[in-house]
Parts: structure tokens; C-alpha cells; sequence
């Protein structure tokens, strides 16, 4: 009989960065026999139904992530205690949960403090829930016994920033659906841009559509790095693309106010965020380029969903995924994540050869879409059946800063 798992973290559905990496371990591991328990706020209905399944809801007081953190903590030690008792193995994401078996670590808090904007409270809120993470993390993450990694880069963060030993330190890329993310039918980016509002007139040439996925609530993401460079571009003559904005977040009406001051507003379609399952992958249909100048970026899915889709993406050094760019597709790395008129120019770089740029990436995308979620989950399980010998027993609940 297969030994039971439990992952800890926040929601278990195809929606967000790490939502779908959780959702994609917990379906494969109940795919393949084992006992799965998934403690968290969400979880997608088909996963929910899973025999295989059983789904611990983490009560959200008022709405509040901070506020639930405690109860994640408190319900997630709870199932580990029982299944750790049943040589079960326990994965939680990063300090979401104060126990020591495995760690998913998505993201390192200590590596970068993205400026929050917006007003006083929010900005207080969110210096006081910054300050809680650190702790949490600097406590939680150097006592796994074993940690995944989502790249290479965020390996070494957790051992240089978190002091975690290396020789327990593994990565495993994200994986994808290639069956959504791949390049579209003539058909399908027809739909696409359309629906964007890209052809304004049977006989237009199309414009070309330059995409930007992520949140705008704070400026991790450098939207705004990615604004001044657009509106640059914008007030040449001979620049003839659009942006694309998919994005939510407390900055996304005050982004608008600033496209309508600069002038810039036609030269940008301010999309949203849909949580339909398929929505990125409609709009990346329809688009020529991505853009994600992040700050700091632990992976960066909407650049690995670009490239997928069979489109360029220019990247930030400081996003993980750059580390997996072949090095024919240097020129698509943004080597510094403020420098506005170093974007703007490989911008025009890009465009000149917009056509060359496609093909070029044509054998990166292929490669990428062959990494699918079940590959990826495939490979933390080997990972984590390999070191069955350090198994997790039940904890001591007296140790320090792990009050039950």
C-alpha cells in the first residue's frame, strides 16, 4: 500500500503563478494511488471529487490572507502529526506551514522587498505582513529535511540567503499544459485578436500586440519600467505596436489615469484578469511578444506560457526562468530590470525582426512544452521516494515558535 502525502499551501487550482503547481502535484500523486490530503483555502472542483482526494478548507477570516496564515499553520500541523504517524511525507510551500518534512519553495522573501503602493494603511498592512514572512521563512525553510526548488537560481537563494544545507536542495522546473499553451490555429489568433480589438479594419495591416502578464499591486512585476519604456516608443512616428495589459491588482485604475495623462491610452488595452482556465492562453494566441521586466521573479509562468505559444519573450535576468534561455536567445534578456531605455531599444530590436525572433525560439518552445506538469510531478516524486530514509516522524510540539 502506498504511503500517504499531504501538501500544505494556499489554493489548488489552475488559476495563478503557484496555484497550478500545487494543484498538478496533489491530481498526479491521486492519479497514481496515493492517499492525498491537501490542506488549504481552495481547491478546484474536479480535484475535490478525486476517490483519491481529501480537502482540509483553511477558514479566511474577513477575506484575509494574513489573518489565516495561524489557521493554515495550525490545521496543516494538525494532518501532518496523523499522516507523519503513517510514514506519510509532508510538503508544504515555503513558511506557510511550521513543519519540516519537505519544502516547495516557489518564492524567497529574503531576496527581494517590492515597493507597495497605494495608500498609508495598505502599504502599512502590508510592511507588517512582510516582516511576518521573513520569520516565517528564515525559520521554517532551513530546518526541511529536503527542499524543491523551481530553478536553479532560487536554489542558491535559499542556501546563500537562508543558510540551507546545499546537498538537500534539488530543482525542478515548472511544468506546463502543452495542450493549451502551444502555438495557435490561424484560426485561433484570428479569434484572439479580435476579441483584443487588434484589426480595426478588414483591410488594416495588423499591429503588432506586445504582451504584459502579472500583477500590478506593487512593483515586483516593473510595469512601470515597461510603461516609460511604451511611452517612449510611443512618441515615435514609426513605432506601431500595442500593449497588451493582462493584470489585476490596487494600481491597475491609477496605470489607466497615467496611459490617459501621457497620451498613450489607444497604445494600450488594459485587459484584466479573467480566472477562466484558458484565458492567457486566448490572449498570448493573438499576441506578437511578452515583456516581463520583473525585479525579482522566482520563475515567471507568463514568460514560460509565451514562449510555449510560440512568441518571443524578453526577460528580466532577475526572473528564474532566464536561467533555462539557450544562449542564441541572449538578446531577449533584459539585463537590467530599471533601465528604461535599454528596454525601449531592445523593443525596437525585436521589432525590426519580429519574423527572425519566431523561429529563433521555435526549438526553445518545442523543448519547453515537452516539460509537462506530469513530467514535473513525475520528478519530485522520484525526488522525494529517493530520500524515503529521511522520513518524517511526529514533531515535538515544543519546539520554538510552533505552537500547535
Amino acid at each position: 500500500m502506498k504511503p500517504p502525502y499531504l501538501i500544505v499551501s494556499g489554493d489548488f487550482v489552475k488559476a495563478g503563478g503557484m496555484n497550478q503547481p500545487n494543484y498538478e502535484l496533489g491530481r498526479y500523486l491521486a492519479g497514481e494511488g496515493f492517499e492525498t490530503h491537501l490542506v488549504g483555502y481552495r481547491v478546484a472542483d474536479d480535484l475535490a471529487r478525486h476517490p483519491g482526494v481529501t480537502f482540509h478548507r483553511v477558514p479566511k477570516p474577513g477575506g484575509s490572507y494574513f489573518l489565516s496564515q495561524p489557521l493554515m499553520n495550525r490545521l496543516g500541523r494538525r494532518w501532518a502529526r496523523a499522516l507523519a504517524a503513517a510514514d506519510g511525507r509532508v510538503i508544504v510551500n515555503g513558511s506557510c506551514c511550521d513543519w519540516d518534512d519537505i519544502n516547495w519553495v516557489h518564492h524567497v522573501q529574503a531576496v527581494f522587498a517590492p515597493q507597495v503602493t497605494g495608500g498609508w494603511a495598505r502599504r502599512l498592512k502590508n510592511r507588517a505582513q512582510r516582516r511576518v514572512d521573513l520569520a516565517a521563512e528564515r525559520r521554517v525553510v532551513p530546518r526541511a529535511k529536503l527542499a524543491v526548488t523551481d530553478t536553479e537560481r532560487m536554489k542558491r537563494d535559499i542556501v546563500e540567503r537562508l543558510g540551507y544545507p546545499a546537498e538537500r536542495a534539488h530543482t525542478v522546473y515548472l511544468g506546463i499544459d502543452s495542450a493549451l499553451f502551444r502555438p495557435p490555429t490561424p484560426d485561433e489568433r484570428a479569434a484572439s485578436r479580435a476579441r483584443i480589438g487588434a484589426v480595426h479594419s478588414a483591410s488594416a495591416r495588423e499591429r503588432p500586440l506586445v504582451a504584459f502578464v502579472g500583477a500590478l499591486g506593487d512593483t515586483r512585476k516593473g510595469f512601470d519600467t515597461l510603461f516609460g519604456a511604451w511611452a517612449t516608443l510611443c512618441a515615435e512616428p514609426a513605432w506601431d505596436a500595442d500593449l497588451v495589459v493582462v493584470a489585476m491588482g490596487g494600481e491597475l485604475a491609477a496605470w489607466k489615469a497615467r496611459a490617459a495623462s501621457a497620451g498613450i491610452a489607444p497604445r494600450i488595452r488594459f485587459l484584466g484578469f479573467d480566472r477562466d482556465d484558458t484565458f492567457v492562453a486566448r490572449v498570448l494566441w493573438g499576441c506578437d511578444a511578452l515583456v516581463l521586466p520583473s525585479r525579482y521573479e522566482g520563475y515567471g509562468r507568463p514568460v514560460q506560457e509565451a514562449l510555449c505559444c510560440g512568441i518571443p519573450a524578453l526577460v528580466s535576468r532577475a526572473s528564474g526562468i532566464a536561467e533555462q534561455y539557450p544562449a542564441e536567445l541572449g538578446e531577449l534578456i533584459i539585463p537590467d530590470a530599471e533601465d528604461v531605455t535599454d528596454l525601449a531599444s531592445r523593443l525596437v530590436r525585436w521589432r525590426t525582426a519580429a519574423d527572425e525572433w519566431r523561429e529563433k525560439i521555435r526549438p526553445f518552445s518545442a523543448a519547453l512544452r515537452e516539460h509537462t506538469w506530469r513530467r514535473m510531478a513525475e520528478q519530485i516524486v522520484a525526488i522525494v521516494e529517493a530520500h524515503r530514509g529521511q522520513s518524517s516522524t511526529v514533531q515535538d510540539s515544543r519546539r520554538a515558535g510552533c505552537a500547535a
